[in-house]
């Protein structure tokens, strides 16, 4: 069985970490130290310059996947992608280019399918595996905690909406196996993760290697919190995975800087999952205007499975 507090603290997690980490995203680590010391409160402006609580396209892709999976009772893709375009309709202040370009195609009616494989196919090496699928992925750990080869097949079904890059597809799936092991507290959840084979698995041996590598100790001199998809969930999971507490493990994710929204949101969906959302501050839960939809969805998504676990 799923606790309903570790479903909850997954996606408050995120949320979380997203809200924390956006005024501070693009600033390096030393920025961040000399302009507010150890950031640990929710700010207002900075990046983007909103108001304190004020969440991004991280929590808000993975609002519209929570909301599809509740309404359609499981993953479509095409729903999924509706959703997603409807957003970028309302001109959000903060989207990704992959997103953007992908999102673009299915505006003009490109099939959910074909959209983001071919922003991946137009793009070169270097600028075709962003972080922006797997930041937004977590909602489906919950929905399919308990049928971990069906979990890694839609990750990567979802991520290739916009992000069709193996590393990409991939990163979604071992980050939402090892939220789905978290949930089901599993010992070793990232090695279970790692373990699982799924249908359509995609080979992507530079993610592999990094989630297999992740730092050991309290050190992460050699974390990268960077835009790459394999750089920012390498750090996510370390921070996540090393710390005591889900506070401790967002304040340093958001504090290293670079794409400090997006890591924090990663470590934040992890810490929470781990920890549950009562480990999470009232005080930052209490700033972000979607707590109670965030709360709300987490325990309508685990309430699409039956007394056993089964999907309904």
């Amino acid at each position: 069985m799923i606790s309903t507090t570790n479903a909850e603290g997954c996606l408050l997690g995120l949320a979380c970490g997203d809200a924390l980490g956006r005024p501070v995203e693009f600033k390096s680590a030393a920025t961040i130290e000399t302009q507010h010391g150890t950031v640990e409160t929710m700010l207002g402006d900075g990046s983007h310059r909103k108001s304190a609580g004020t969440i991004t396209d991280d929590t808000e892709l993975a609002l519209r996947i929570a909301r599809s999976l509740v309404t359609c009772g499981g993953f479509d893709g095409e729903d999924v992608a509706d959703r997603f375009v409807g957003w970028y309709e309302t001109g959000p202040f903060d989207i990704g280019l992959m997103t953007r370009d992908s999102l673009v195609r299915l505006q003009r009616g490109e099939p959910w399918t074909q959209a983001g494989q071919a922003v991946w196919e137009s793009r070169r090496e270097g600028r075709n595996a962003g972080n922006g699928s797997v930041m937004r992925c977590a909602p489906y750990a919950l929905a399919f905690a308990d049928d971990p080869h069906h979990l890694g097949q839609v990750s990567e079904q979802s991520s290739a909406i916009t992000h069709a890059d193996p590393r990409c597809k991939r990163g979604c799936a071992l980050l939402n196996l090892t939220i789905a092991a978290l949930l089901r507290a599993e010992e070793a959840p990232l090695q279970r993760a790692l373990d699982t084979s799924y249908p359509e698995q995609s080979d992507a041996p530079e993610i592999v290697t990094a989630v297999e590598n992740l730092p050991d100790g309290g050190s992460a001199t050699e974390i990268n919190n960077g835009g790459y998809v394999v750089d920012a969930l390498q750090a996510g999971l370390y921070y996540a995975l090393d710390a005591e507490s889900a506070k401790d493990a967002i304040v340093r994710a958001v504090n290293a800087g670079g794409d400090a929204d997006t890591v924090g949101a990663i470590t934040g969906a992890v810490a929470g999952a781990r920890f549950g959302a009562d480990a999470l501050p009232d005080a930052w839960l209490k700033e972000i205007d979607e707590t109670a939809d965030l709360r709300n969805l987490a325990r309508n998504i685990i309430e699409l499975r039956g007394p056993g676990g089964e999907r309904r």
